[in-house]
C-alpha cells in the first residue's frame, strides 16, 4: 500500500530535477547568448561590425550550449517581452529574431534607473517541458522562458 506511494514521490523527485536541469541549462544558454550579442564583431573581419552578425553570434551560442546539455534546439520557441530602446546618441536598438526562434535585441536600455542609462543586448526565448507521471492523467507541458542581458562596454 505504501510502496505506490514511494513509487510516486521518487518519479516526482526525478521530473522535478529533470525540470531544474533544463530550467539552469536554458538559462545559462541565455547568458551565454547575451554575452555574445553584446560584444563587437571584429571590425577588420567580412562583414564587419554588423549587428546582424552579433544576433547570429549569440544565436550560435545559444544552440551550442543547448546541444551540449543534449536538448533538442528546434524546440526553442520564440519569447520576445517588451524592450525599451537605449537613448541618443546610441545606435538605433535593433530586434531580431534568428535562427531557432532566439529573440536578439542589441541597443536596449536595462536599466532605466540607473544614471547613465545602461545599454547592452538582450537574448529571450522559450522551452518546453512535459512532465510525465505513467499510469496518471499528469501529462502537463510548462513552457520554461529564458532571457538574459548583458551590458555593452564601450
Amino acid at each position: 500500500m505504501v510502496l505506490p506511494l514511494v513509487f510516486m514521490l521518487l518519479l516526482g523527485i526525478v521530473w522535478f530535477g529533470r525540470a531544474f536541469n533544463i530550467y539552469s541549462t536554458i538559462a545559462q544558454a541565455a547568458q551565454q547568448g547575451a554575452i555574445a550579442a553584446a560584444r563587437d564583431t571584429c571590425a577588420t573581419c567580412a562583414g564587419g561590425n554588423d549587428p546582424t552578425n552579433n544576433a547570429t553570434t549569440a544565436a550560435s551560442a545559444v544552440v551550442a550550449a543547448i546541444s551540449a546539455s543534449n536538448l533538442d534546439p528546434n524546440q526553442i520557441q520564440a519569447w520576445q517581452p517588451h524592450f525599451s530602446p537605449c537613448p541618443a546618441p546610441a545606435p538605433q536598438g535593433l530586434c531580431s529574431n534568428v535562427s531557432h526562434n532566439i529573440w536578439v535585441c542589441r541597443s536596449v536600455l536595462l536599466n532605466s534607473l540607473s544614471q547613465p542609462a545602461q545599454c547592452g543586448a538582450t537574448v529571450s526565448f522559450q522551452y518546453p517541458f512535459t512532465f510525465y507521471v505513467p499510469y496518471t492523467s499528469l501529462n502537463h507541458q510548462v513552457m520554461m522562458s529564458a532571457q538574459a542581458q548583458s551590458r555593452m562596454e564601450n
